[in-house]
């Protein structure tokens, strides 16, 4: 989907509908100005770390940087999830966050785990520095993925229902692209300790 008749639009596009809200998309979320200053801030300021994970019968690189915040640890991301939480109510409390350096850095087709999910409360995603694709899909043999750009400063929405009826990722690309940083924000449920 060509995102570029959206730039004087103040949203939301409804990309998938259900019950909870579906998928929702704002392609300018976030000031320009805003969002550059907060993608410099991450990048410098994040102690990100690479992971392997066991993929069919070998260990394979995580193909993005990662990290993981909690709300209480930062004052920026914490206004942030109070300015989601108007458009997407939940209490946010954690953002994972993936660094993306370049077109080889990439996340297949997948659906968020719930398990350790507030339930019904949706997952938001800010997208700070260059834009990149992401595809979108029904769980469903033969569904063909809707493609959106995923431009600076644009906020994803996606229902907690949506986790069960969809996958998305955000694939290679053989074109130059710059560095991005995404920002999940998710209501997880409390760690009860022993």
């Amino acid at each position: 989907m060509n995102t570029a008749a959206l730039l004087f639009d103040t949203g939301p596009l409804l990309l998938v509908d259900d019950a909870e809200g579906g998928i929702r998309y704002w392609p300018q979320w976030l000031a320009p100005e805003q969002g550059d200053a907060l993608f410099a801030q991450l990048r410098d300021g994040i102690a990100w770390h690479s992971e392997q994970r066991p993929m069919y019968d070998r260990i394979v690189d995580v193909p993005r940087l990662q990290a993981t915040v909690a709300l209480g640890n930062d004052d920026a991301l914490r206004e942030l999830a109070a300015r989601i939480a108007v458009v997407a109510p939940a209490r946010y409390s954690h953002v994972g966050l993936n660094f993306y350096r370049d077109g080889h850095d990439s996340v297949a087709m997948h659906h968020d785990r719930t398990r350790h999910l507030v339930d019904g409360a949706p997952i938001a995603i800010l997208s700070l520095g260059a834009p990149r694709d992401m595809l979108i899909r029904r769980q469903h043999k033969g569904a063909r993925a809707l493609r959106i750009a995923l431009e600076p400063g644009s906020l994803l929405v996606m229902s907690h229902a949506s986790q069960f009826t969809h996958e998305h990722g955000i694939p290679k690309t053989t074109r130059h692209a710059d560095p991005r940083i995404s920002c999940a924000f998710r209501a997880r449920l409390p760690v009860n300790p022993i």
